[in-house]
């Protein structure tokens, strides 16, 4: 199966979106969930939007704005915790089988509050028969330690961040048996983040072996921005992301 992040930009109905994202070949998207970073409001109807179009809905996207303050012991701290606790629940109402989490950036070590957390949010995912995968972002000291606390925790693995972090353990090497989400971009462009493959300096054919060697049978999932691409239209844009997910 071959899935894309669905707000990878421009401006248009979102249905007509994902219409356009079947069209071009894609069998599944992966959700930002939150009217953060300008996607507004009317997010939850995306699972039944997409679904109309044809494509399976493989994960949803945790809001990322405040991930550090997860171990905080104050109203943000909680805040947070319930943001998350919303988006496992939500997974089971809208019938989607995944939700991907960021930890803190290493610079905020986790602590036993944060640390228990995650077990609550681990826990109420088993109950509710949802996966939890915790996405590598210069966050790997944290990451690691979420993982070895709770088996059930899977991992999400971003090929663009993985390279941009001189500091990352082979994370593919030590959690590939429980590697439940693909975010694949590459470090090109004036950002250096969310180009499509091949489009940067990401050594694809190792990548996409090391993800193989794992046993990983799930979707090839992109993640891409139009950050670079903006001369394309859509549908253009659309129609080379799908070239280049078939060639990984």
């Amino acid at each position: 199966m071959l899935s894309i992040y669905n707000a990878f930009g421009y401006t248009l109905d979102w249905q007509e979106r994902y219409n356009l994202i079947k069209a071009a070949g894609f069998d599944g998207v992966m959700l930002w969930w939150s009217d953060g970073f300008g996607r507004g409001p009317g997010y939850e109807q995306d699972p039944e939007r997409a679904r109309n179009a044809g494509l399976t809905v493989e994960n949803i996207h945790a809001p990322v704005q405040w991930q550090n303050d997860l171990s905080l012991n104050n109203q943000a701290g909680e805040s947070l915790f319930e943001a998350y606790t919303k988006c496992v629940r939500d997974c089971a109402q809208y019938r989607v089988p995944a939700v991907v989490i960021h930890l803190p950036n290493d610079k905020y070590p986790l602590n036993e509050l944060g640390v228990e957390r995650i077990g609550r949010l681990s826990g109420l995912a088993e109950e509710l028969g949802v996966k939890i995968a915790m996405e590598n972002i210069f966050n790997t000291k944290n990451l690691c330690r979420a993982l070895e606390s709770y088996p059930a925790l899977g991992l999400c693995y971003d090929s663009c961040h993985y390279a941009n972090d001189p500091d990352a353990p082979d994370l593919l090497k030590m959690y590939g048996g429980r590697l439940t989400a693909l975010h694949l971009h590459d470090n090109g462009g004036a950002r250096g983040q969310h180009q499509l493959p091949f489009d940067g300096n990401i050594d694809w054919p190792r990548v996409m072996g090391e993800i193989a060697a794992t046993g990983y049978t799930g979707p090839v999932s992109l993640e891409p921005m139009n950050w670079g691409y903006e001369h394309m239209d859509i549908r253009e844009f659309l129609d080379l992301a799908y070239e280049r997910a078939v060639k990984l």
